[in-house]
């Protein structure tokens, strides 16, 4: 992997890693939220819902432009309106205006995502791009390793509110880093292709069987991630009998685990193929999936090894999937096809957060009710993916 371009895929994990951070900081502290806000199970669902379902409205809307930018001043705009978001999540005191700031964060953060796939799909050639990805799914384990324990530590002794300030000013030094060091994006608009308006963009994506498989495969893959993350740490808590001071464990020790597997998993795609780790890494999931929706009162250890195995093969059918979706469309269309599929992918996480809210309950003693049907429906609805993997061709 080229220096210069490692460079850049560096700022964008770290891009990737507030932008995750914002949106992974939520679960944890679903607890501390639910009991602050003195809001219902479904209620909370609504809260994580509505950045998800802006972020997948925007995205869509994102896609008729994206490709008619620098990528560079097109990400760092957007970049400057998450972070407000993100700043006024920190500031809010009541659940209605929390409900709002995580709209106002999810309509910027929709298309970031999308370009920053975009942009390394553009560096790296097919052949390589495995490895980059992985690089990218790293930003993830960082969040999980550093930036949800650091966040609920400082919501511990400072209040929750404190991890959104502390993110937005971190997220406000690394926009100025960007800014002074991120190269112009502009190799797509050297692309010769004619204009076409927005209905035509969305004609020709959805006419293309490919992509279609590809939006279909993202959607069932987030959906059945989505629908068991919310209530993991509340479920934890309530259930299984863990304390609010435990819960960073999870994100510590899941995210150690996958800085780890991203990078051989990232080699062995590239090696075996993308298809046939893909599979191995779905079957695999469904174990740690059934164990934590089904998991009684346990000593911490066994909690913390069942958390850390779902981050590793959630994190490893990730990889090769996002490979995969890279590779449907070619350079010229990249932008609007991602664009599209970062959509599609909030649009999966804001229905899989809100059908939980309508699986799980409170129960008499405060325990959560119906995480076991989380977990059902999770293996369910990934079982459609094995069937559309094996159809995606590889264009570039």
């Amino acid at each position: 992997m080229p220096s210069a371009p490692r460079m850049t895929v560096f700022l964008l994990a770290a891009v990737n890693f507030t932008h995750i951070m914002d949106f992974m900081i939520m679960m944890p502290l679903g607890d501390i939220l639910m009991r602050s806000f003195r809001i219902e199970p479904q209620q909370f669902s609504i809260m994580v819902s509505a950045y998800t379902l802006l972020a997948g409205i925007s995205g869509f809307l994102g896609a008729f432009i994206i490709d008619r930018f620098d990528r560079k001043n097109f990400l760092l705009t957007l970049y400057g309106g998450f972070l407000a978001g993100t700043i006024a999540c920190g500031l809010v005191d009541s659940y209605i205006p929390m409900v709002m700031a995580r709209a106002v964060t999810g309509v910027f953060g929709g298309v970031i995502g999308s370009l920053v796939m975009s942009i390394v799909s553009d560096l790296y050639p097919w052949e390589q791009r495995g490895r980059a990805m992985a690089l990218l799914s790293a930003s993830f384990s960082v969040a999980s390793v550093l930036g949800v324990p650091f966040g609920l530590f400082m919501a511990d002794k400072m209040g929750w509110s404190a991890s959104f300030l502390f993110l937005g000013a971190f997220g406000a030094a690394l926009m100025a880093v960007l800014w002074n060091v991120l190269p112009p994006m502009r190799a797509h608009l050297a692309v010769k292709k004619p204009a076409v308006n927005p209905v035509e963009m969305l004609q020709n994506i959805f006419k293309d069987t490919n992509q279609r498989l590809g939006l279909g495969l993202t959607f069932a893959l987030v959906l059945s991630q989505m629908i068991m993350i919310p209530f993991i740490a509340p479920y934890m808590i309530r259930n299984v009998g863990l304390s609010q001071a435990q819960i960073p464990f999870i994100y510590l020790f899941g995210g150690l685990a996958t800085i780890a597997s991203a990078q051989i998993v990232g080699r062995v795609t590239d090696k075996l193929g993308v298809k046939k780790v893909f599979t191995v890494a779905m079957l695999l999931s469904y174990l740690p999936i059934i164990a934590i929706t089904n998991l009684p009162s346990v000593p911490v250890y066994v909690a913390l090894t069942a958390t850390t195995f779902f981050f590793i093969f959630l994190n490893s059918r990730m990889i090769p999937a996002q490979t995969m979706i890279s590779g449907v469309v070619g350079k010229e269309g990249r932008g609007s096809f991602m664009s599209i599929n970062s959509s599609v992918m909030q649009i999966a996480s804001a229905s899989g957060a809100f059908l939980a809210g309508l699986l799980v309950h409170e129960g008499a003693t405060t325990r959560l009710e119906g995480f076991y049907l989380v977990g059902i429906a999770s293996v369910v609805i990934s079982a459609a993916c094995l069937l559309i993997a094996p159809r995606l061709k590889f264009v570039g």
